[in-house]
């Protein structure tokens, strides 16, 4: 078994051998929000490095509290699915008014231990709907499409889009929803109104080679990384695809935290060898359904595409929007179904944000409202919280 030994590998030197590292009993977590604007939910994140002074390997026992000693809600995750299995990093959220900085305290304790109602993230695996994989958190839900669907008699669809679940309460639905499996039906908590088909849907993307889109098929397989109470985070593996004669493998990871109307995407790409052209830098391409009577925006110099569509069955309006970063950008472009974005990937890694919200629960009624969002989400992704993590003495 190989096993990386980076300092969360040697967390529990601390532990077992006190006499040559006395353990720090508490630590200071310092962060400063440099922007002029209200972070709500912002989440912060602590990694094995960060927390290695508590002497703790255990990252579930790791223990968050404000300024005025309440305990802040926090979640281990393993951010890089290695053989262990092990969470090499702790999260939690906290709100920060314009240009202020707020103090936590870091400690050991119990295990970590959740109450249902705790749960403002969640996502599963889907076998018995023909190998969905679905998401949510306490404002927004998704779903995309595995294998089984490409051959089910009823309704096949080859599909690598990205669907919408348009959902008006905090509770996590998804179980519920497919359980009674009559989603398509707003009972009082909403429900799925957008049909993705073979478009990108909201936030899917491909590649783009010879002015034309090439997309993957269903996914194959997935696995979990983290599964609330803040934050899913979830891995989609996909088929090598043609890419303009070029045989191209993705693996997709998805995040979404609790409080956020956006998604975070990461397309990892593998070139094949015996491919019939050099292989060379890629280009991704974001793509938005396109609507009938949907209103649009690019915002190239913060990076960032919005649109205002109707929904069908008369529900209202929803927002979509793409976030990347601007000086990947190069250019916006369409086909056939989908608005695109088109960016550059240094590493055949495309990293972006998409997401959505719907007028019906608020608080994004109209486009101006809904861009707002997007413009200042975009701002928060180009200048994060500035962490400092010391010993408590």
């Amino acid at each position: 078994m190989k096993i990386k030994l980076g300092i969360a590998g040697l967390a529990p030197l601390f532990v077992t051998l006190p006499s040559l590292c006395l353990a720090a009993g508490a630590l200071t977590v310092k962060a400063v929000n440099k922007l002029q604007l209200a972070r709500a939910g912002e989440t912060i994140e602590l990694s094995a490095k960060d927390l290695a002074p508590l002497g703790e390997s255990d990252l579930s026992k790791i223990h968050i509290r404000a300024s005025g000693g309440e305990e802040l809600l926090s979640q281990a995750v393993d951010t890089d699915y290695d053989e262990l299995r092990k969470p090499d990093t702790v999260i939690f959220q906290a709100d920060f008014a314009p240009g202020e900085t707020r103090t936590f305290t870091v400690t050991t304790g119990a295990k970590q231990r959740y109450a249902a109602s705790d749960f403002k993230a969640h996502g599963r695996f889907v076998r018995e709907r023909f190998d969905d994989f679905a998401w949510e958190n306490d404002r927004i839900a998704h779903r995309t499409y595995g294998k089984a669907l490409e051959t089910w008699a009823g309704e096949p669809l080859t599909s690598s889009a990205i669907d919408v679940w348009s959902k008006r309460t905090p509770r996590m639905v998804i179980d519920e929803w497919y359980i009674v499996d009559n989603y398509h039906q707003d009972t009082g908590e909403g429900a799925d109104f957008y049909p993705a088909g073979a478009s990108r849907g909201c936030g899917g993307n491909g590649l783009w080679a010879a002015n034309t889109l090439w997309v993957s098929r269903n996914f194959v397989d997935s696995r979990v990384l983290a599964n609330g109470p803040i934050r899913v985070m979830f891995e989609l593996v996909y088929d090598a695809f043609d890419v303009n004669g070029m045989k191209v493998s993705e693996v997709k990871r998805v995040t979404l935290d609790a409080g956020s109307q956006l998604d975070h995407f990461q397309s990892f790409y593998e070139m094949h060898s015996g491919a019939s052209r050099t292989p060379g830098a890629l280009t991704t391409a974001i793509g938005l359904k396109k609507v009938p009577g949907e209103s649009k925006e690019l915002n190239a110099h913060h990076g960032w595409l919005a649109t205002w569509e109707p929904m069908e069955e008369s529900a209202g309006h929803e927002g979509l929007a793409i976030i990347l970063e601007p000086q990947l950008l190069e250019r916006q472009t369409e086909d056939s179904r989908n608005l695109l974005l088109l960016a550059k990937m240094p590493t055949n890694v495309a990293s972006y944000w998409a997401g959505f919200a719907w007028d019906k629960p608020g608080p994004y009624t109209t486009f101006e409202a809904w861009k707002a969002y997007v413009d200042e989400f975009s701002q928060r992704v180009r200048s994060p919280l500035e962490i400092s993590v010391s010993v408590e003495h």
